[in-house]
């Protein structure tokens, strides 16, 4: 055999070795790639995305997207030509799995933690397109959820209305652990709560609850290192009572990342006219009760998956401008937001054709 071929083919089966030895090495790595786009002004599976009632709402056309990123799984385990095809992949992302899932998060835990923060930044859409509009929404800060085996179990119950601590009134969540963690761990501190119970009758019965109790917790100490610090082994979030019902129908979607897009969308439902005048605008961002846009991951796979729908602007949280600007896909043309005011303000532009002055994402943000 010529030494030629014999190179060429001893070259090959060595190819043909690492490839295949390739298949079975594992690797700490996990894939992102573009996910699913919806438009929060259409139908999903059959049915609108938003659905509103007990209120005047209008016709609104056009494409306010929500955009999404699939990942592998907890419990995938990506081999070494996975990897690599991925970091040469313009469409896909290869990121460290502790990235996705830090310390040891399991698949079942993931899920249901995208669940709650997906239920939440519904909640906080609603409240910040209605404060938006100057409609009044009522809220109040809630036990969201009850830590296994701490001292709260038991005394405590996820939907308790959280009045005071310690006799100082509670205004947000962030109050209720500030209060806490004046305590030393074993000291004890005083909640006063409407029970869940008594609060779900009185929203059944349109009324406001006024009957209250006391509860003494003897504090332990908190797991993450420090020993002085007191916990109880609760969580605080925020519940709210709407004037009229307004609900998303949008299933196997987790996270808070269509915050923004989702607030918007309730906005142009319930006024004239249409927001983005026809326009294909999609985009993403966190949103709290006060209409702050916040970051999330995954923003070149979001910008990626919207271009490939169609979208011609893309609406993209100030702190993820510098990621988005480094590879921006072609024809989409990024408007850096921070509040759902500047939304507003870019969709207005966007309307009248005026697009000179967008706010810009850059490299340096």
């Amino acid at each position: 055999m010529p030494r030629r071929t014999a190179t060429m083919l001893a070259s090959t089966l060595m190819l043909i070795a690492l490839l295949c030895a390739g298949v079975f090495i594992p690797v700490p790595y996990s894939e992102m790639s573009p996910g699913p786009t919806v438009n929060t002004l259409g139908d999903h599976d059959g049915e609108p995305v938003l659905q509103i009632s007990g209120h005047k709402t209008y016709a609104a056309s056009g494409h306010l997207n929500m955009t999404t990123v699939r990942v592998t799984s907890a419990d995938y385990k990506m081999n070494l030509v996975e990897a690599v095809y991925g970091w040469l992949a313009h469409d896909y992302k290869v990121v460290p799995h502790d990235t996705l899932y830090p310390n040891g998060k399991t698949e079942q835990q993931s899920t249901q933690e995208n669940a709650e923060e997906f239920s939440q930044s519904q909640e906080s859409a609603k409240v910040a397109a209605l404060k938006e509009l100057n409609i009044p929404v009522k809220s109040w800060v809630i036990v969201s959820t009850v830590v296994k085996d701490s001292p709260a179990e038991g005394r405590l119950h996820a939907g308790d209305v959280i009045k005071a601590v310690d006799g100082t009134a509670v205004k947000q969540p962030t109050d209720v652990a500030k209060l806490v963690t004046k305590h030393q761990p074993g000291q004890n501190v005083v909640f006063t709560v409407v029970p869940a119970k008594d609060q779900a009758a009185a929203e059944k019965a349109n009324k406001t609850a006024t009957s209250t109790e006391d509860i003494t917790i003897k504090t332990a100490t908190s797991d993450d290192g420090d020993p002085k610090r007191a916990i109880v082994g609760i969580s605080a979030g925020t519940d709210h009572t709407f004037p009229f019902s307004i609900d998303i129908k949008l299933a196997d979607v987790g996270g808070p990342s269509a915050g923004l897009m989702f607030a918007l969308g309730i906005y142009d439902k319930l006024t004239p006219g249409d927001l983005t005048a026809g326009k294909f605008v999609a985009g993403t961002g966190t949103i709290d009760d006060t209409g702050k846009v916040g970051p999330i991951g995954g923003i070149e796979m979001k910008t990626v998956g919207a271009r490939s729908k169609g979208a011609q602007y893309f609406l993209t949280p100030a702190e993820n401008c510098a990621a988005a600007a480094k590879d921006t896909p072609g024809g989409l043309r990024l408007v850096k937001v921070n509040t759902i005011a500047d939304a507003l303000g870019a969709l207005k532009d966007i309307r009248s054709g005026d697009t000179a002055a967008l706010p810009k994402c850059t490299t340096k943000g």
